[in-house]
């Protein structure tokens, strides 16, 4: 770990004789994945911690077949199941009697579909699509031995803060913030886009650090119980993170392994 990382403050309960890969660490990083300098770390054990990389693989030729020209035909076809309509046409041969040449030549001309499909290797070949960014789905748990105030309140609300745009605009249309542009009042980036999104963070957990990520969705357990000053003495943090972009070969090899 860094000399910065051990030197900033960490908001967390205590929770000491836990090994401390079973801690994880949160903190603000700038595009790049880098640790901010002054920035406060979150620690918190995770109850439930789960990564999930979704992958898409279609097969854009799997309609090129026969069976998307003729469905319901060669559903019929392969099934044997169009015989009984030919022998309506044609006749069935009574018992005892010997089936007439188109008889037989119909019979023998649909039994070389039964069993066979039209699938092959290409029009059953994947192809890579794409992927979304890769998701973790955790519960943080806070609890607190000595002061709730600072073991669950504070690192629940710095969790809260880094999940929330760092300010949103009042003004409801462009038009006005451009005027005040024209006039020098304000910049023209500042006219056009107001807000400031939330902040990215990385995971460090089990010797990995992930980074950049973002927030997607936080819960706060309103039921859960409280002092006598209203103040949580335990939270189970119920958090999906996602990281910014999806990621390469080359992205996962700088997921390395950190000393603890």
């Amino acid at each position: 770990m860094s000399i910065v990382a051990s030197l900033t403050p960490a908001l967390s309960s205590l929770w000491d004789g836990l090994n401390p890969h079973l801690i994880a660490s949160f903190y603000q990083v700038d595009r790049q994945g880098k640790r901010i300098d002054s920035a406060i770390t979150v620690k918190a054990p995770l109850v439930e911690a789960e990564m999930e990389i979704s992958l898409n693989w279609q097969s854009p030729f799997e309609q090129s077949g026969p069976e998307s020209k003729a469905p319901a035909l060669l559903a019929m076809l392969q099934s044997g199941t169009l015989q009984p309509f030919v022998d309506a046409v044609l006749g069935k041969p009574k018992e005892g009697e010997q089936a007439s040449g188109a008889q037989k030549a119909s019979a023998d001309f649909l039994k070389q579909f039964e069993g066979r499909t039209g699938i092959t290797k290409l029009n059953s070949t994947q192809v890579f699509t794409g992927m979304p960014p890769v998701k973790f789905s955790v519960q943080a748990l806070f609890r607190a031995w000595r002061d709730a105030a600072t073991e669950v309140e504070a690192p629940f609300e710095q969790l809260m803060q880094w999940s929330l745009p760092e300010k949103l605009s009042t003004d409801g249309t462009v038009l006005p913030r451009l005027v005040e542009s024209a006039k020098g009042e304000t910049g023209s980036i500042e006219a056009l886009l107001p807000s400031l999104s939330p902040v990215m963070i990385a995971l460090q957990y089990k010797g990995r650090t992930f980074a950049p990520l973002v927030i997607e969705s936080i819960g706060m357990p309103l039921s859960s119980p409280i002092d006598a000053d209203g103040n949580f003495v335990e939270l189970l943090v119920p958090m999906t993170i996602c990281s910014l972009t999806a990621l390469d070969k080359e992205d996962w090899a700088n997921v390395r392994k950190v000393a603890m």
